[in-house]
């Protein structure tokens, strides 16, 4: 998640102006990185045909309110588990639980032996003013480790529940609040942790699949307890206020499949 396709396209066009010191270019790729991270992050098998009741009211972004369910789910089960499992390298997607999006919610579709969980996540996953929030197009394989699966896995249930039983954006995001001041949802345990190393997924309509990435989940905290987004520092945080947290993210150079990410500058 980081080179993302408009950077590189400005950088070609700034550049007949003015050299980009070394400096300059670590910061804007800093800055487009986080402009890109708020999905990421973020479930299928039941369609239904009946329109879903519209929830969102900025008349001014592109995906305004809920599109019908049907087209936020992948009719095709097995295709679901492999665009999941896409996320990790196989040697551990293999062994991992698999779930997948219902009419209702997640539903596990295969059992695991080895902790880790992995899914495809939808929009609704995003940060509250992300204009993709409600994107029908998005698909975020993602597998999370044991202590992710604990303790960050249940925000993205709650979220889809919410959103598939009729809540709006903002009634969604309220209960969210709830269930973290009443402590009814976990906060991240040390260690948690996912894989989106997946060139199969689509994570928003600026950047497609993006990069190959880790991404680390803590209890907010100072960005610079971590060295990240220091100058030279492989390591990029976004602050999640209304999760309660602080999400550190590193590129890696190779997709799950172990090819290499040719679309990254070096």
């Amino acid at each position: 998640m980081y080179l993302a396709k408009r950077h590189e396209e400005e950088g070609c066009c700034t550049g007949l102006y003015r050299e980009e010191t070394p400096m300059s270019q670590e910061r804007s790729r800093k800055q487009e990185i986080v402009r890109t991270i708020t999905l990421p992050v973020f479930v299928v098998a039941v369609v239904l045909s009946a329109a879903w009741p519209e929830q969102g009211q900025d008349a001014k972004a592109p995906y305004p309110s809920m599109a019908p369910l049907e087209q936020y789910l992948i009719g095709d089960r097995n295709a679901e588990i492999a665009l999941a499992r896409s996320a990790a390298p196989e040697s551990i997607s293999r062994d991992a639980e698999v779930v997948v999006l219902g009419g209702h919610g997640y539903e596990t579709a295969v059992k695991g032996k080895n902790g880790f969980v992995c899914m495809v996540e939808r929009s609704w996953t995003a940060g509250i003013d992300d204009p993709d929030f409600w994107n029908p197009k998005l698909r975020a394989p993602i597998c999370f480790n044991p202590a992710a699966a604990r303790s960050y896995l249940p925000l993205t249930i709650k979220k889809t529940e919410l959103v598939l039983a009729g809540q709006s954006k903002a009634q969604m995001f309220e209960s969210i609040k709830a269930g973290l001041d009443k402590k009814e949802l976990p906060t991240p345990e040390t260690g948690a942790m996912c894989y989106m190393m997946s060139k199969e997924g689509y994570l928003s309509d600026h950047d497609g699949h993006w990069h190959p990435h880790l991404m680390f989940f803590v209890p907010q905290t100072v960005a610079g307890t971590w060295g990240a987004d220091l100058p030279g520092s492989p390591i990029l945080a976004s602050e999640d206020t209304l999760d309660r947290l602080t999400v550190f993210l590193i590129p890696v150079a190779k997709w799950s499949d172990g090819t290499v990410d040719s679309t990254a500058r070096h």
